[in-house]
């Protein structure tokens, strides 16, 4: 089981927030398709995900986008996930 707090926020204030949860183990492999529902819960289009924002989040726990990981223009600043330890 595993959770993961999606936000985009603009001039450092939240906008949106969604948490996700899976009963299911956490697979690397599936990393785009936990960011697409993300995406898909907070209403915006989803970013090109890149090996660098896996190594973040990996490393982190927290990866950032920013709009210029966006192939159509955003009304916030960043999307943020994060990872919520139990």
């Amino acid at each position: 089981m595993f959770r993961i707090w999606g936000r985009t926020e603009r001039e450092h204030k939240i906008i949106k927030q969604t948490t996700y949860e899976s009963a299911a183990a956490f697979e690397w492999g599936g990393f785009f398709g936990y960011l697409s529902e993300i995406c898909e819960a907070l209403d915006v289009a989803t970013p090109v995900l890149l090996k660098t924002h896996i190594f973040n989040y990996a490393k982190f726990g927290r990866v950032t986008f920013l709009p210029r990981d966006f192939t159509e223009p955003v009304n916030f600043d960043k999307l943020v996930l994060e990872n919520i330890l139990r």
